[in-house]
């Protein structure tokens, strides 16, 4: 039967492309979310839905999310796939699980939004006279910027001290630390910068990788232009993370596995970990505050730290700049830099990157312990001498491809913000123990 449908309705009436590959990519997931990376019966679901939407609407009478969510379900349930049965479980969980959200979700907002690191970060700027672009270039031209630069390491290495003094107290309950936070935010110089604090203050600490906890990038869902969604907790091995972290809270030593990136598999190979007792173990993870990546571990055992780029400067238009336009570019140049990923794949990968902040990972920062704010009102000069470059060339080509739409908005988006900026070449005035120094290169640490 041929597909008659091209429009769904969404919950707010709006009327919206149908794309089958989000069904496609929603019965992956339920499925990862148990265990099962099963991307062919993902596809055959998918067929049987459209199939079913087919025999049931019309363009005239397109169907609703719900509706093509209830035919979903049925498919799953009646499949004689031995899996199915217990895909359909997850699926329907997840279902309930976003209609509580969404119930929530006036005094979530209100939550999510960290007010606090707003307002300490637009008095600190007014304070030191860096509040808009014209200000911080007038601060480049007149040679203050190594001032500005000192003032704002100082402001950022009080706030990780602070971090610190909240961890001891409560450190004869504690076992792990969990820094979290959003693509970029800096959590690795953060998580380091933690680490000397407390082993000066005598806490013995000792970091985990959950990195080589990821599946093979192969059972990952890949759209058309052959890029993965690795952003997403599933992407993990949950169960196997969640029953070493008990093991370690127990008091027992683990196997871990090992994560070649270069390949996109595991190695086969594991590395023992066994923290002494009474040290602390501290997760550096995009999703440490998920519920689903250490719900094995009692809350009174952890410590969760959540970091964001909370940028209060204004633009020339008076606005204020997007915090994630600013992580957008400190991907980009890390990517390029460390992982041979040239900044174009950067861009059109970052719709990926968004939706699961949206999802996992900015709606769980009001679990958080203690926030700190990663922006430096110093850092868009050096971004822009290393990136402004590339820009053009991607608009260009970009330029009225509707596939690409979402890039190209963003860089335009982004290139308008770095043509305001007077770019600084020399960054020798950067000290190496600096947040930026963990995308600009030259960190005092082991960052990559």
């Amino acid at each position: 039967m041929p597909f008659t449908v091209d429009s769904i309705i969404k919950r707010t009436g709006e009327t919206v492309s149908f794309d089958r590959n989000k069904i496609a990519v929603a019965v992956y997931k339920a499925g990862a979310s148990m265990g099962h990376h099963d991307q062919e019966l993902a596809n055959a679901v998918t067929q049987q839905v459209v199939a079913a939407v087919s025999a049931t609407y019309s363009n005239d009478l397109p169907p609703t999310v719900e509706n093509i969510q209830d035919i979903v379900e049925r498919v799953l349930v009646k499949s004689s796939q031995p899996k199915a049965a217990q895909i359909a479980k997850a699926y329907s969980a997840y279902r309930h699980e976003r209609a509580k959200i969404r119930t929530l979700s006036e005094s979530a907002k209100i939550d999510n939004i960290p007010y606090k690191l707003m307002w300490n970060a637009l008095d600190w700027n007014v304070e030191h006279d860096c509040h808009t672009i014209g200000k911080l270039n007038e601060i480049v031209r007149s040679g203050r910027l190594p001032k500005l630069i000192g003032a704002a390491e100082r402001c950022y290495d009080a706030m990780i001290e602070g971090a610190a003094k909240s961890v001891l107290e409560r450190r004869s309950e504690l076992r792990f630390v969990i820094v979290a936070g959003p693509s970029s935010s800096g959590k690795t110089t953060t998580t380091m910068k933690l680490l000397e604090r407390l082993e000066a203050h005598g806490v013995h600490v000792i970091p985990m990788s959950l990195d080589n906890y990821f599946f093979d990038l192969e059972l990952h869902p890949k759209d058309e232009f052959g890029d993965y969604d690795f952003e997403t907790p599933e992407a993990l091995d949950l169960a196997l993370i969640n029953q070493h972290l008990a093991e370690i809270d127990a008091g027992r030593p683990v196997e871990m596995p090992t994560y070649d990136f270069k390949t996109g598999k595991r190695t086969g190979e594991t590395t023992r970990f066994e923290p002494e007792p009474g040290s602390l173990v501290l997760l550096d993870n995009l999703h440490g505050l998920y519920r689903g990546l250490t719900e094995s571990v009692e809350a009174e055992h952890k410590f969760k730290i959540y970091i964001e780029t909370v940028s209060q400067l204004k633009n020339n238009a008076g606005q204020y700049i997007r915090w994630t336009d600013i992580r957008l570019l400190r991907r980009m140049l890390r990517d390029s830099q460390f992982r041979a990923y040239p900044p174009e794949k950067t861009i059109l990968h970052w719709h990926y990157v968004r939706r699961s902040e949206l999802k996992h990972i900015i709606p769980n920062q009001g679990s958080a312990d203690f926030k700190v704010n990663s922006a430096l009102p110093y850092e868009l000069p050096f971004l822009k001498h290393r990136l402004a470059e590339y820009l053009p060339d991607f608009i260009e080509r970009w330029r009225g491809n509707e596939k690409r739409l979402d890039g190209y908005i963003r860089a335009r988006r982004i290139q308008d913000l770095l043509e305001s900026v007077d770019g600084v070449a020399d960054d020798s005035i950067v000290p190496p123990t600096s947040l930026l120094r963990e995308f600009l290169g030259g960190s005092a640490y082991e960052v990559h």
